[in-house]
């Protein structure tokens, strides 16, 4: 019996080997089979159209465009289109608060682009597209602790290897370059990265930033265009309206969102007041001014008190030593 079955394996192992390469086209056929039969189905389910490709010079244009994942995971309806249209080397500048929605509008851009290459529908009403040779994105901030690096080292390195390998072809998104170092040091990176890019490489880029003044670059630069996220303010509160509009943000709302995140009273107040006397210009007197805390929350005379405490034991226990004729005795 075990000899019969070796036989059956054996001749099994042989057929198999002798139609080895048809076997591989076989799978291989099935299995690109398989990915467009889920591409169209996930399309029919989403109502995804299929995309148009047009000659490189064209814009780059999408009707209502949607971020595949995020969609998916929220009630249908909910989540806000938005219409997107890049000429060819144009350069978007993309102010607004956090949570507003900058880096979800740059993503849902790529997904599009690298699911239409990828040939799949894509989540849109109708999308244009020129191919891409390259997309490239920076979004996110991370370090990288096996190798020393920090997160402004590891951003700048990556953004290193974008200004070099990115091609009037590509498409480039880039997510608040120059934010992990000082504010004018990181203003003036990304006021020259955009520079680079804008004269040297010329291709379609957007360029989400709390930078307010890179919006300047649009009187300067023909190919530049400013975008904002629209935002609302009712009855003191901060309303995200997701909903890509031309212009420049006035301001970040920073502290709005730090109050949105929970921060305690105290802090939001403290903080408006701050900002107060730096957008008047006057630092030095938010320094002059007198500030007490709570007596509570008083802790310089406990700090004086044991430093005068230490100070005296320790003068106490070197009198002794210092002294010869009371060390001999």
């Amino acid at each position: 019996m075990l000899a019969r079955e070796g036989e059956i394996l054996e001749t099994l192992r042989r057929t198999v080997l002798a139609e080895r390469e048809t076997i591989h086209v076989l799978a291989d056929f099935v299995s690109r089979v398989d990915v467009l039969l889920a591409f169209f189905e996930n399309g029919r389910i989403h109502r995804y159209v299929l995309p148009e490709f047009v000659s490189g010079g064209e814009p780059l244009e999408i009707k209502n465009g949607r971020h595949p994942v995020l969609e998916c995971r929220m009630t249908p309806g909910a989540f806000m289109p938005n219409d997107t249209e890049l000429t060819d080397g144009e350069f978007i500048v993309l102010t607004g608060p956090n949570m507003a929605g900058k880096s979800t509008y740059m993503r849902q851009i790529a997904l599009i682009v690298l699911m239409a290459q990828a040939g799949s529908p894509v989540p849109a009403d109708l999308a244009r597209l020129p191919l891409a040779d390259r997309v490239i994105a920076r979004v996110g901030a991370s370090d990288n602790i096996l190798e020393g690096s920090s997160t402004f080292m590891v951003e700048m390195t990556e953004v290193a290897r974008i200004l070099s390998s990115a091609t009037p072809r590509s498409l480039v998104l880039l997510d608040e370059v120059g934010r992990g170092t000082a504010t004018f040091d990181g203003m003036a990176i990304a006021w020259a990265v955009s520079e680079f890019i804008h004269d040297r490489i010329r291709c379609r880029t957007l360029f989400a930033t709390h930078y307010h003044e890179l919006s300047e670059l649009a009187r300067t630069h023909r190919r530049v265009r400013n975008q904002t996220v629209r935002v609302s303010i009712r009855e003191g509160a901060l309303l995200f309206e997701h909903r890509i509009c031309d212009g420049r943000a006035e301001q970040s709302y920073g502290i709005e969102v730090a109050k949105l995140a929970g921060l305690p009273g105290e802090v939001i107040d403290r903080a408006s007041e701050v900002l107060s006397f730096w957008e008047a210009g006057q630092p030095r007197q938010l320094l002059r001014k007198n500030r007490t805390l709570p007596p509570e929350k008083d802790f310089s005379m406990p700090l004086f008190s044991w430093r005068n405490r230490i100070a005296r034991e320790k003068t106490e226990t070197q009198e002794p030593s210092q002294d010869p004729q009371r060390r001999n005795n």
